[in-house]
């Protein structure tokens, strides 16, 4: 009988899962193994839906490396209320006769792929492809996860066309993407899109960040551009900035939706148009009219086709992923970097004091992060020390020592 290697795919949707599934499926049964593919995701072993198991042939997977989206769907668990229903997981991937097991996913999936691991006690092999659009895992080298590419490029096709519509109509765009912890999306589409201003939550160290100090930022890019004569811009917002905000001030301005893992639904949450109610209510105060349109982009970028870039590399990790298993590995994430297959282990993927995955954030010492920020349209220490501060502040309808009062804490 043939061993049966099972993929199973969580969290959210990202360009190229389907390009990871194909490559996998068709190594794995040229090596004479039996592919079936778990058809909606944790929620359907936790379930003990067996019949979602799908076969994988070559018939339906041989063209799909191309698309976007997941032909075995993709659904989110949080495993702390899934211990009751482990056991039942545990059975259903037994008596589907899975000897190895390829998880897809980011980190909430990888936690998942390890909890397996561990519980089959070398039944079971498995290894983890690690996809986002966040781009938040710690990849050897800096590589980007799969994905992020591709949601960056549709992302700065989106904002360019933005950015022209708001020189032609003289406009500001506010406009957050996803990114729940980390910028790396938001920064990736700023830079490249030549955005007027990008916040990101990584360069707010404060536990509790305040609304007021978010919307004093982007009037004070608005005022300085103002104050050059450009009446347009367009400021790219990280969903994640909304994680900053203290609960209660965020109940106040949105209504909080949760996931199927209990968190906040960010993408949810109307960042931008929260920030232009506040912005334009402090500009109207001192008579200054500015058109601010609010806008999300992410749904828009999580199912796109991939570009060439995403096509390939998730080829290589399909491929490589059956490589480690079949090679006797387990208990490890496969990536492709410096032109070679490597695993890593999932233990080097975990905090040791929490349990929980390692995250990679923007860091805003680096020189990508500096680039970035020094091609910014913002209020700079330096505005404030020149002759240049009579004209920003007669921009923004305030008296200099009235200006520094309120803006100064910013920069």
């Amino acid at each position: 009988m043939k061993e049966t290697i099972a993929i199973i795919v969580g969290g959210g949707p990202a360009p190229g899962i389907n390009g990871a599934i194909s490559a996998a499926s068709i190594e794995a049964i040229k090596k004479g193994k039996k592919v079936i593919g778990i058809v909606g995701g944790f929620k359907s072993l936790f379930a003990g839906d067996k019949k979602k198991a799908l076969e994988l042939t070559f018939d339906n997977v041989s063209k799909i490396h191309i698309t976007g989206g997941s032909i075995l769907r993709t659904s989110r668990d949080f495993p702390e209320k899934a211990k009751e229903r482990f056991r039942v997981l545990m059975s259903t991937l037994k008596s589907l006769k899975t000897r190895y097991l390829i998880t897809i996913g980011g980190e909430g999936t990888l936690y998942m792929a390890r909890w397996i691991e561990k519980e089959a006690k070398g039944s079971i092999a498995v290894v983890h492809v690690p996809k986002t659009i966040d781009n938040d895992l710690p990849m050897p080298g800096g590589i980007p996860t799969f994905g992020y590419e591709t949601a960056r490029h549709w992302g700065v096709e989106i904002v360019e066309n933005i950015l022209e519509d708001a020189r032609a109509t003289g406009r500001w765009y506010f406009v957050t993407t996803m990114g729940r912890y980390t910028g790396h999306l938001a920064l990736g589409i700023g830079k490249a899109a030549g955005a007027t201003v990008t916040l990101i939550p990584e360069e707010f160290k404060e536990e509790k960040l305040s609304f007021k100090k978010v919307a004093d930022i982007l009037e004070g890019s608005i005022i300085k551009r103002l104050s050059i004569g450009k009446d347009y811009g367009v400021a790219i917002l990280a969903e994640g900035i909304a994680n900053k905000f203290a609960p209660e001030e965020l109940m106040r301005h949105e209504c909080v939706e949760k996931d199927e893992t209990g968190r906040v639904r960010l993408s949810e949450i109307q960042l931008g148009r929260v920030m232009k109610m506040l912005v334009n209510k402090s500009l109207e105060s001192r008579g200054i009219k500015v058109t601010i349109v609010d806008k999300n982009i992410g749904y828009e970028l999580r199912a796109a086709n991939p570009i060439p870039f995403d096509a390939e590399y998730t080829r290589n990790l399909g491929y490589g992923a059956v490589k480690f298993l079949l090679m006797g590995g387990t208990g490890s994430m496969v990536v492709f970097y410096e032109g070679k297959l490597k695993s890593v282990p999932f233990c080097e993927m975990f905090e040791p004091e929490t349990g929980k995955p390692k995250m990679r954030y923007v860091d805003i010492t680096s020189e990508p992060y500096l680039v970035g920020r020094e091609y910014m349209m913002r209020l700079e220490k330096e505005d404030f020390k020149t002759e240049n501060i009579r004209k920003i502040a007669a921009s923004a309808n305030m008296r200099v020592k009235e200006f520094k009062k309120r803006f100064l804490y910013i920069v």
